[in-house]
């Protein structure tokens, strides 16, 4: 479980490909290494991936055909930057919402305004989704756990405003329109919402 508040931005400093599997690495900042063991689970841009190996700060991972084909972990490349979280303990404050490192899929950006002190960047998902993208409800993008603002049903788009200490502190600071996101929809809007369809549907 996480809690969708980025505690880093770092590098990726190696990248393998192979058919259906990709292996990358990357160098923990000192102050999120502690205790990091083999089999631990680390959000790597809202991807909850397991640690393979780990030599001094750096931890490699290993990513399947599955979520090479549902998240931008397919898209990584040696250099780029990434979101990570570290998994939530007992006791630590929620300061976003629960996230599960369980991605629904990937949404575009497609169109990215500026106004003075901040950033509102609309994004495209499938509209079957939509359903679940609610005005003021929770979202989590890249694993940030943000709030949804505007929301355009029949064109399948959302937007969000993003201040200037997110932009510093996460990835969002250098995404451009056509880059591709991470998004995990809130589980319990989910929940909601598919089970009222379904009495709704067996009361017809």
């Amino acid at each position: 479980m996480f809690t969708g508040i980025v505690q880093a931005c770092v590098p990726i400093t190696s990248c393998q490909d192979k058919p259906g599997l990709k292996t990358f690495s990357l160098h923990l900042p000192e102050t999120l290494d502690k205790n990091v063991k083999l089999g631990a689970s680390i959000a790597i841009d809202g991807v909850c991936l397991t640690v393979a190996k780990k030599q001094g700060q750096k931890v490699i991972f290993n990513a399947m055909q599955e979520t090479l084909q549902k998240t931008t972990i397919g898209l990584l490349k040696k250099g780029q930057t990434v979101n990570l979280e570290r998994s939530a303990r007992f006791g630590d404050e929620i300061g976003g919402h629960v996230v599960s490192g369980h991605v629904t899929g990937m949404a575009k950006i497609i169109h990215v305004e500026t106004p003075e002190n901040n950033q509102i960047v609309t994004f495209k998902v499938p509209k079957a989704w939509m359903k679940y993208i609610l005005p003021k409800g929770f979202i989590a993008l890249d694993g940030c756990s943000l709030t949804i603002v505007d929301v355009k049903k029949s064109a399948g788009t959302f937007t969000v405003w993003f201040i200037p200490e997110t932009l510093k502190r996460t990835v969002f600071g250098r995404k451009q329109v056509g880059d591709m996101v991470n998004v995990e929809i809130d589980s319990r809007t989910q929940a909601i919402v598919d089970t009222v369809e379904q009495y709704m549907n067996e009361k017809k």
